[in-house]
């Protein structure tokens, strides 16, 4: 006899007919009524997860989440990652176990400056530096003149920090705050004494200060709160004794170039796709880099005919950046 699919049908010498029975494809002994409605492959409960319309076996679930782009924010960070700033966290941290070791090497919270080995070694002095002591370049960024110094740097740090590494994403991020950093110290070989001491955050905390205002504008927003802080603490710099103008100024130039680099350089030269976009800021935050070094490199160079110098204690001419 002729039976229609899905009957059970009996032939006339007794054999039974059994239509063929669909399995799951991942499961191949469990039989299925169900199927993918994105493959059409059968598949069992396990292996089916619910979709927009019908439902979609895991293999087509996978395929659909590598074909959708993250989204991004305009930094080029991903949206909705980690709400931990962790390189902010870890910037204050290593400023603050920098100090506690410069303090207790010195006997003083206050004059950790005074009687510390590390802080001797690591102060940004130009003409030291042209003798071939680069880690000055860098460490002096992570030195403070006392407890109120490292506190008020590290609160402009905390504060601005936190929503600028969500923009930027923790690598851009690091690498805007540390290419601030060479560029207050460029400013400092450049244009101060070569005999002078600087120590402080506070030229990478202005670069970040420049970079926020330039991620606002990109955002459309208003820039003008952080143009008044950037102001105040611009006139603060030029009106009160000891405090490091050309260390602020240059950190603020080298964050707002390294900023605009990011986030406005692509438009300007009309990358076509996200991927292009992020290699042009990849490019300018080099460029910028690149300058810095060069400054810090010429100057060092040109002060090598200058007096030697040999530093004990506190300096004269300190200043904090």
């Amino acid at each position: 006899m002729n039976c229609p699919d899905g009957w059970v049908g009996v032939w006339h010498d007794g054999r039974v007919s059994n239509p063929p029975v669909t399995t799951c494809v991942r499961h191949p002994d469990r039989p299925t009524g169900l199927a993918c409605t994105r493959c059409g492959r059968p598949a069992c409960p396990e292996c089916l997860r619910p979709a927009a319309v019908g439902q979609h076996c895991v293999d087509c679930v996978r395929q659909g989440q590598r074909d959708v782009r993250p989204v991004r924010t305009v930094g080029g960070a991903r949206a909705g990652g980690s709400a931990v700033p962790a390189v902010t966290y870890g910037l204050i941290a290593v400023n603050v176990l920098v100090y506690v070791i410069t303090a207790a090497q010195a006997g003083s919270a206050m004059d950790n400056y005074r009687g510390s080995a590390l802080f001797r070694s690591w102060v940004l002095v130009p003409r030291l530096v042209a003798d071939g002591e680069w880690i000055r370049v860098v460490g002096s960024g992570f030195l403070h003149y006392g407890a109120i110094h490292l506190l008020v740097n590290m609160f402009a740090l905390y504060v601005v920090g936190r929503d600028l590494e969500r923009v930027l994403g923790r690598v851009r991020f690091a690498c805007v705050y540390a290419v601030s950093l060479l560029g207050g110290s460029a400013a400092v070989m450049a244009l101060t004494e070569s005999f002078g001491a600087t120590a402080g955050a506070s030229g990478a905390v202005y670069g970040l200060f420049g970079a926020v205002t330039v991620t606002l504008i990109r955002l459309r927003q208003s820039p003008t709160p952080m143009l008044v802080v950037i102001g105040i603490n611009v006139v603060i710099s030029f009106s009160i004794p000891g405090i490091s103008l050309w260390g602020h100024l240059g950190g603020l130039a080298a964050g707002t170039l390294s900023a605009l680099g990011i986030l406005f350089v692509p438009e300007w030269l009309s990358a076509k796709n996200q991927e292009t976009a992020q290699r042009i800021g990849w490019a300018a935050l080099a460029g910028v880099t690149v300058l810095c070094l060069a400054v810090i490199v010429g100057a060092a160079v040109a002060q090598r005919g200058e007096p030697a110098v040999v530093l004990v204690g506190a300096p004269p001419g300190s200043s904090q950046s």
